[in-house]
């Protein structure tokens, strides 16, 4: 019983002083809200008319293209017709906001040249072409892609405005022919064509005049497996919406003349090239494309929401910024911790003079739950980018509370036992049996309200949820793997079994009751 009541102490013991150390020497720490650190909060407002349906797709498109810069939890909420993004302590606020505030729209353009992007720092083996087909038509896949030797002159082409800020060279498929066509002072290209990097950012496309835009394809876009390998679906629009806009472009790259050299159209959202599939037939007539290649399940699903949502499908009024300060968000962050520490101080004043001597279980108790929480908090600041915010502070302060609930109801069960004679060591199991069946209630109860605020909440509220619910978990493992075996080991010492023990002596008339 001893040995096991030992491992059990040392265990958690080691388990919070490793992960806090190791947490440390990783640099890992709590990311702060936007709050406790400063930051931006952008309102936006829809204009005109849309649909319920699109808000919400327009959020998550949000959502996603705010990750991509990397804001420690962003904070995308809608409440009502609006559109509130948070995002804590962003390194550059105007990218971030003018990524906010782009639309966006899906492009396609034909490919002229593909080539390794000299600015990748890792070497990318293409394993598969994709193709483009009509639905049910066979389709070849390329296995393998071939390299051309170039026996004209290198072609280099200059970065345009905005791009990757160095000239890159790719091989020309033909001796290079003088043109009248007009040239981009900007970007030394000819009117209309551009340079763009895929999405990882490892391949760059030299490409044609924009063909079409992502509105010839309906919302029935979707992943599915065809022939044993992932694939993406496409509906075109009917008509000159749709269709006809598709099958100009494809015919021209199917021929595979001077303005598609490569026989491949790219779809590009936001500057990048989703994909590039090679087209396998000029048109499309029963109103269907579909893409095939070296697809994951992921790269499908990915692409065939490019092509169902990738424009944002509303259009937003000039977005409201109000800026919240560095030294706004220390003063909070200040405000909080004094606020937090001056709660445990007197909690812990209170049970010494109430509880004696056993209160120093509960000091350790808390220093084992604190490390335990900034580890994990810290953590999942590293790996899921959570922050945390001022209501995410009363959250954790409001579960000190319910941690010392716990102590208070196993040590009330001891004073009882003690009251009526009986041997802390003889009472200390019995009592915690009977206590844990109350703490874990008590826990319980407090974790499904944590629950059942975060499902039903959005915002700040959230927030606290989610760190309550954190808090009282770690109060469920300290109370059974911390606080059981430190106090069935010291109710087994001389010290805590003679005196005023919790605050009590044991009663004269029972004084031998075990």
């Amino acid at each position: 019983m001893t040995r096991r009541l030992v491992v059990s102490l040392v265990a958690i013991l080691v388990i919070a002083a490793g992960a806090f150390g190791a947490n440390l020497v990783a640099g890992n720490h709590p990311s702060l809200g936007l709050d406790l650190q400063g930051g931006a909060s952008v309102t936006m407002t829809p204009k005109g008319t849309y649909d319920s349906a699109a808000l919400t797709v327009a959020v998550e498109i949000i959502r996603k293209r705010v990750d991509s810069i990397g804001v420690a939890e962003p904070e995308i909420i809608r409440q009502g017709d609006t559109v509130v993004v948070n995002l804590p302590g962003v390194k550059d606020q105007q990218q971030a906001l003018d990524l906010i505030g782009r639309t966006g729209a899906v492009e396609l353009r034909p490919v002229l040249k593909m080539a390794q992007n000299p600015d990748s720092t890792t070497t990318t083996t293409i394993k598969g072409a994709t193709t483009t087909t009509v639905k049910g038509a066979t389709t070849t896949t390329v296995k393998g892609a071939t390299t051309t030797t170039v026996k004209g002159a290198t072609t280099t082409l200059p970065a345009p405005s905005g791009g990757v800020g160095r000239a890159r060279h790719v091989s020309a498929s033909a001796t290079t022919t003088t043109t009248t066509v007009p040239v981009n002072p900007q970007t030394g290209l000819p009117e209309g064509q551009t340079i763009l990097p895929d999405k990882d950012g490892n391949l760059i496309y030299l490409l044609g005049p924009v063909a079409g835009t992502g509105e010839v394809f309906s919302s029935d876009t979707k992943a599915e497996v065809n022939a044993g390998a992932w694939s993406v679906v496409a509906a075109l629009r009917s008509g000159a919406a749709g269709e006809n806009i598709w099958n100009a472009l494809t015919t021209r790259c199917f021929a595979g003349g001077a303005d598609c050299p490569t026989k491949q159209v790219a779809i590009i959202l936001d500057g990048k090239v989703q994909s590039a599939p090679v087209v396998n037939a000029p048109t499309f007539t029963n109103g269907t494309v579909s893409i095939t290649g070296s697809f994951s399940q992921k790269e499908a699903t990915e692409l065939s929401r490019v092509l169902q949502f990738g424009a944002v499908p509303v259009q937003f009024d000039l977005p409201t910024v109000q800026t919240v300060s560095a030294s706004l968000g220390k003063d909070s962050l200040k405000a909080a911790i004094i606020s937090g520490l001056i709660g445990v101080l007197l909690v812990l004043l209170f049970l010494m003079f109430y509880y004696r001597l056993i209160a120093v279980v509960v000091v350790a108790g808390l220093g084992v739950s604190g490390l335990l929480l900034w580890s994990v908090i810290s953590w999942l600041s590293k790996t899921n980018g959570l922050a945390l915010t001022l209501s995410g502070t009363a959250g954790i302060i409001v579960s000190i509370g319910v941690t010392v609930d716990s102590y208070v109801v196993f040590f009330e069960k001891l004073k009882d036992d003690v009251l009526a004679g009986r041997t802390l060591r003889n009472s200390a199991v019995r009592g915690f049996d009977s206590a844990w069946r109350t703490i874990l209630a008590a826990d319980t109860v407090s974790l499904l309200g944590a629950i059942i605020l975060w499902k039903l909440t959005v915002g700040s509220v959230r927030g606290f949820a989610f760190f309550l619910g954190l808090s009282t978990m770690s109060d469920i493992v300290v109370s059974y793997l911390f606080t059981r075996p430190a106090v069935l080991l010291l109710a087994r010492t001389k010290l805590f079994n003679r005196g005023r023990v919790l605050g009590v002596r044991r009663s004269v008339s029972t004084e031998a009751v075990a």
